[in-house]
């Protein structure tokens, strides 16, 4: 990345956050040529060589290390606490999986015909014009806020205490591994991006064999090869034991939202697209494999589970249900303990993902200069890598990690870390509902995705983020806080972020007379320039208007 002070070259795409309201429908324009300089404060160009690139390969492990992170490993406990039943367990996860897919597919239909880096950002800017930059904002508070790597460096720390020998692998001790994983994961992309990357395609070949390794020892556990008794959870499979807190519409959308939360990361190609070779013809290729060899994966270590732990001991188990599992199968063997710390690599590659992902989303956010101090935030120096954006990430993620009272922090982490999104995702696919409908809007998406699959995943999302507030039965502070916290807090932060569009879009620049704006331009080469000008707040009879 570098400065450069008169740029005179074609460009691709260009649009400026200084723009009308009325923006036209279309959301890269034709071919133009940008000659204006003069009002521009300073510029940024961001080049990636094509080794940088992801290929179809990278793409596969970025998506899957984001998916195959702590949930399978962990999850599982809490699902069955709360449904009581194995049976209505394993159903939860296919149908999670089949929300997947349908989400996958809206996600296609946009990433194909906007294949820009910033996922939800560039979709929802896409539909929900007026007033300008409203959704983007909202979405902006929910992944600046939200968008933490806390839950999987926090079980991070807790399977390298596990694996250890710690009898109590939680509390401080597991969340100081927990911010050392974090730092190591935010320090090498900064610092080393193509070794950063090449380390996630490693570890997602190796969480991949850790499944299977779950999976096969499932098989064998069935067959008798175990070192417990036959557990016989499979006997009266569909019975409700409501001693384990089972049961009640709260408990099914708590579980399935618990559920979407372990399938998430099918997104994540989306947010990096400006990152990736030929990203439409990647993204169609790499999603669906990763999506569908996730979805098998799942749902048959779930089995190997229940093949393998007491009931009792699986809804106790919390973060640890695959250390008890290989602790049932292998017995207490150096080599079964062992196992758990390749959860917890599992889980550092869950973290590079996460990282890498989100600080480019972050970088977007702030190449619209919509965070204060854009041009710091959006910046690529020292390493051609957006450092600044990943302290950005650390920080949140840090505060996050140290915040919650120890115990049920997993728990709240998750929870609060994915209910946001069923609002978010539920916009997108009403979004999409509309583009397909208005035939004005001239949506060409390669890709298509039937309307009862929209309207099933927009139904879900509808479902997960209503039923979180429904009174469960029993104890309403079963996880260790009332049940109403976590949606409280997570629609909270969505009005923060209208709240923060408010006084950033609308107060402060009326305060201070001006506003700093990002113009961005596509060069032929495939390099982005971010011009930021200052744009003075002026009024007349009709309104404002913004003068340079």
């Amino acid at each position: 990345m570098g400065k450069n002070d008169d740029i005179d070259r074609p460009v691709l795409h260009h649009h400026s956050s200084a723009g009308s309201e009325d923006d036209p429908p279309e959301y890269t324009p034709p071919l133009a040529v940008v000659r204006d300089s003069a009002s521009i404060q300073t510029q940024e160009v961001y080049r990636y060589d094509e080794s940088r690139k992801l290929g179809i390969t990278s793409s596969v492990f970025l998506i899957l290390n984001k998916m195959i992170g702590t949930g399978i490993f962990s999850t599982p406990s809490g699902i069955f606490a709360l449904t009581g039943s194995v049976g209505i367990s394993l159903m939860l996860w296919v149908i999670g999986g089949l929300l997947t897919f349908c989400g996958l597919s809206v996600f296609l239909e946009f990433g194909l015909q906007i294949p820009l880096s910033g996922g939800e950002k560039n979709y929802l800017e896409r539909v929900y014009r007026h007033p300008k930059y409203l959704a983007t904002c909202v979405f902006l508070s929910q992944m600046i806020l939200l968008g933490f790597s806390s839950g999987n460096s926090l079980a991070f720390g807790r399977y390298v205490l596990f694996a250890s020998g710690s009898e109590e692998p939680d509390g401080w001790k597991a969340r100081g591994i927990a911010v050392v994983c974090v730092t190591f994961a935010v320090a090498l992309h900064a610092t080393l991006p193509k070794w950063g990357m090449r380390l996630f395609d490693i570890l997602g070949v190796f969480k991949v064999v850790v499944l299977l390794l779950i999976v096969f020892s499932g098989f064998a556990a069935l067959a008798g090869h175990r070192r417990i008794e036959d557990p016989h959870n499979f006997d009266d499979a569909f019975s409700i034991d409501t001693s384990y807190g089972g049961g009640g519409a709260w408990a099914y959308a708590t579980a399935l939202l618990r559920i979407v939360y372990s399938y998430k990361g099918w997104e994540n190609a989306n947010y990096v697209l400006g990152e990736i070779k030929h990203p439409k013809r990647t993204l169609a290729i790499a999603a669906p494999l990763a999506v569908g060899g996730v979805t098998i994966l799942y749902v048959l270590a779930n089995v190997a589970y229940f093949a393998a732990i007491p009931k009792r001991d699986l809804a106790e188990s919390e973060v640890i249900v695959a250390g008890l599992f290989f602790r049932n199968i292998f017995g207490n063997s150096a080599g079964a303990r062992s196992l758990p710390a390749f959860v917890a690599l599992s889980n550092l590659g869950n973290v590079l993902a996460v990282s890498f992902a989100h600080s480019r989303v972050n970088q977007e956010l702030a190449k619209e200069g919509l965070l204060p101090f854009s041009k710091f935030w959006a910046s690529n120096r020292p390493f051609n890598a957006p450092a600044a954006s990943l302290f950005l990430h650390w920080f949140v993620t840090v505060i996050v990690l140290v915040a919650p009272p120890a115990g049920p922090a997993y728990n709240f982490i998750t929870d609060l870390y994915t209910y946001p999104g069923a609002w978010i995702n539920g916009f997108v696919a009403a979004g999409l509902i509309y583009l397909q409908w208005r035939k004005s809007e001239r949506w060409t998406s390669p890709w298509h995705t039937y309307l009862p699959i929209t309207v099933v995943y927009l139904l879900s999302n509808v479902f997960l983020a209503v039923t979180p507030f429904i009174p469960p039965k029993g104890d309403i502070n079963a996880d260790g806080y009332p049940y109403y916290v976590f949606p409280i807090v997570g629609v909270g932060v969505l009005l923060l972020g209208m709240t923060y569009w408010g006084l950033w879009i609308k107060v402060l620049p009326k305060i201070g007379g001006y506003k700093v704006v990002g113009e961005r331009v596509i060069l032929e080469d495939g390099a982005e320039v971010v011009r930021y000008k200052k744009v003075s707040i002026k009024k007349n009879g009709t309104g404002e208007v913004g003068s340079e």
